[in-house]
């Protein structure tokens, strides 16, 4: 089993920085990519950056140049950056990570974001 447990979130201001990160835990030879998402409609979510086990990085079009993701295999942690953050980046950030065996996403319990003008 795979569990991931994000943490970082909170309230901040518009123009601001957060850090965001997440750990996992188990069986984590099984995970390949990683990523952070934003819960947007109902069970939807929209990629926010991901990163693979090569360290390959891949940013949503709205973040880019602003966010980093980062990953620390030794901790079993990716972390994501987030500067010059913007009210519309308001929303709850999950972490997953990719099981290629299984085709699936294992989840977290996802960190609020608030940004406030």
């Amino acid at each position: 089993q795979v569990q991931v447990v994000e943490s970082g979130g909170g309230l901040v201001q518009a123009g601001g920085s957060r850090r965001l990160s997440c750990v996992a835990s188990g069986d984590i030879s099984r995970i390949s990519n990683m990523g952070w998402y934003r819960q947007i409609v109902g069970d939807q979510r929209e990629l926010v950056a991901g990163i693979s086990n090569g360290d390959k990085t891949i940013y949503g079009n709205s973040v880019k140049g602003r966010f980093t993701i980062s990953r620390d295999k030794a901790e079993n942690t990716v972390a994501l950056q987030m500067n010059s953050l913007k009210v519309d980046d308001t929303g709850v950030y999950l972490c997953g990570a990719w099981i290629g065996s299984e085709k699936r996403y294992v989840w977290g319990q996802g960190t609020q974001v608030t940004v406030s003008e």
